[in-house]
C-alpha cells in the first residue's frame, strides 16, 4: 500500500485529498468514520475539504482506522491507499496546475482569516466611537 506515482504527494494532494482517499480506499462513508471517531459528519467533511484540520489525537485514530502512517496522512510520504485504479499518470504539467491551486488555495485562506481580523478590529474601533 504505497503510492509510488506520487497520486498523494504533498505537491499532488492535501490532506483533506489523503483523508478522503484513504477512507474511501477503507470502503467508509464519510458517517461511518465520523461515528467511529465520535465527530459529526459535518466535521470530517470540514477536514477531507481542507476547511478545518483535526486535532493530533484524531490524526493518530484516524491513522489506526484507516490503515495508513500517519506521515502518509499529513505529507503523502509513507504507507498509504494505491492511486485510483482509473487514474492515469500525472504529467509535469498537472502538478504545476495542482502546485498552483494549493499556493492560491492558501491564499484565499491567509485573506480570509486576515478579512476576520480586521472585521474584529473595525467592530471595536466602531465601539470605541459610539
Amino acid at each position: 500500500m504505497t503510492d509510488d506515482a506520487g497520486w498523494f504527494s504533498e505537491d499532488a494532494a492535501t490532506f483533506g485529498d489523503r483523508l478522503a482517499g484513504a477512507r474511501e480506499g477503507a470502503g467508509l462513508t464519510q458517517e461511518l468514520l465520523a461515528q467511529k471517531l465520535g465527530v459529526k459528519a459535518a466535521t470530517l467533511a470540514a477536514w477531507e475539504n481542507d476547511i478545518k484540520e483535526p486535532r493530533a489525537n484524531r490524526l493518530q485514530m484516524l491513522a489506526g482506522m484507516l490503515g495508513v502512517s500517519l506521515s502518509w496522512l499529513l505529507t503523502g510520504a509513507g504507507d498509504g491507499p494505491d492511486a485510483p485504479a482509473d487514474a492515469a499518470p500525472m504529467s509535469d504539467d498537472v502538478l504545476a496546475l495542482l502546485t498552483e491551486l494549493r499556493a492560491l488555495r492558501g491564499q484565499i485562506t491567509r485573506s480570509g482569516e486576515k478579512l476576520g481580523q480586521l472585521e474584529k478590529r473595525l467592530r471595536a474601533a466602531l465601539k470605541e466611537n459610539i
